[in-house]
């Protein structure tokens, strides 16, 4: 048998670094580029229009906004604002969209469809300067807000950005090792403190305002504010390597299923160093409150290069240096899907489709549906299958009908039985 292959959704002109999604109006954005170096490749942000065409998920190019010199390596979405981190900077962007004037008819008689949809006839170089539209009937406008520079290392570069549950505040962490918290939209700073000894791998701003962060010197910390509550000891209930020094790759909080109000913790832990014989990588998942290990489980030798939660807290992504991409239950990280080396280079970012908004219309029969870039400029889509379960219902009235059964054989069995 052949290897199993994802769905190609989109294929960008540029290497694919950041992934999101927007669930009001089912927009997926992607950015990336080829960064300040001469090389002819661009740098932008795409959004894709997602719809449900014949039964099949599909993904057509609605804007690409132009982002100059500047690569977009990492982003977070709050209602109509992202947060696009650049370099050393963090640029805010609006966007929104609205009805195109005028008659398209011309431009639609003129499309193909050739791989991923595009809704786009051949349009000459001098007129692709700025941002296109290609849509019919629907166009996107992108605003920039403020920007800012987040990292000031020898050579800064902003790793991660993320919003908090209000969408007022956003976090961002780079390779001087600091944690800088910025009022949203301003750029105001209200907060700054060096959280780890070297870069700042990840962090997660969890709904009570505590911020978790996994750095480069192998610990992953709780703060509130600029005060450290604790430091996740994994390995305390699970495997330890004394030759074999893992470091926290990422952190991501979700929702427990049925319980407004709880909350997990998710990390990933890979081996420091590469070896010839790899060690296993390993996802943990800790209670939201006490920050102690409820589980943690192997999760494969190849490399984990990012995480990703569902909006429900049912499910995880894992992307791989190396190209592949799994899906977890997150109750008992048990694997449900895999496609190994889906991308066969480092995947850079994942996204679960969202359950709400446009999410169920777009996800069709299938329980969860997952998005991946990575540098080979593809957006791929992972569907996971709907888990066929009997309904308690159903199971009563079987039940039901057994013992019916059951006793009218034992009637004329046994005339006295009853």
């Amino acid at each position: 048998m052949g290897r199993r292959r994802a769905p190609e959704l989109y294929r960008a002109p540029f290497p694919l670094y950041a992934l999101q999604v927007d669930p009001r109006a089912g927009l997926l954005i992607a950015a990336g580029g080829g960064g300040a170096a001469k090389t002819g490749i661009k740098n932008g942000v795409h959004f894709l229009q997602l719809e449900q065409i014949n039964g099949r998920l599909s993904a057509s190019l609605l804007h690409s906004h132009d982002t100059e010199t500047r690569a977009t390596m990492n982003l977070a979405l709050a209602g109509d604002i992202l947060a696009a981190g650049q370099d050393a900077h963090c640029q805010l962007l609006r966007y929104q969209t609205h009805q195109k004037k005028g008659n398209n008819k011309a431009e639609k008689e003129g499309s193909e469809e050739q791989g991923p949809r595009q809704r786009k006839k051949t349009v000459p170089a001098q007129q692709k300067a700025g941002a296109e539209t290609h849509q019919e009937g629907v166009e996107l406008s992108v605003e920039n807000l403020q920007a800012v520079q987040t990292d000031f290392s020898k050579d800064p570069l902003q790793k991660v950005v993320c919003f908090n549950h209000d969408n007022t505040l956003l976090a961002t962490g780079g390779t001087d090792g600091y944690v800088r918290v910025w009022q949203v939209p301003n750029l105001e700073k209200v907060l700054e403190f060096k959280a780890h000894e070297g870069e700042i791998e990840d962090l997660a701003l969890g709904p009570d305002g505590k911020l978790v962060t996994a750095g480069w010197d192998f610990k992953a910390s709780v703060w509130q504010k600029d005060q450290l509550v604790t430091h996740l000891q994994w390995q305390e209930n699970g495997p330890t390597f004394s030759n074999t020094p893992y470091r926290y790759q990422a952190c991501r909080f979700g929702q427990v299923p049925d319980q407004p109000s709880g909350l997990r913790l998710f990390t990933v832990q890979i081996p420091h160093k590469r070896l010839r014989q790899p060690p296993p990588c390993y996802l943990t998942a800790w209670d939201g409150a006490t920050f102690l290990p409820l589980r943690t489980k192997p999760c494969g030798q190849e490399v984990i290069s990012c995480l990703s939660v569902s909006e429900s807290g049912t499910f995880l992504g894992l992307g791989t240096v190396t190209g592949s991409v799994a899906i977890y239950i997150a109750f008992s990280l048990q694997r449900l899907y895999y496609v190994r080396e889906a991308h066969g280079i480092v995947v850079t970012d994942l996204a679960f489709l969202p359950e709400k908004g446009c999410g169920p219309e777009l996800l069709g029969s299938h329980e969860t549906a997952l998005f991946s870039v990575a540098v080979d400029s593809r957006c791929q889509l992972h569907l996971l299958p709907s888990r066929r379960t009997v309904p308690v219902w159903l199971l009563l009235l079987l039940c039901v009908g057994l013992i019916i059964v059951a006793t009218l054989l034992l009637q004329s069995a046994f005339p006295g039985f009853l």
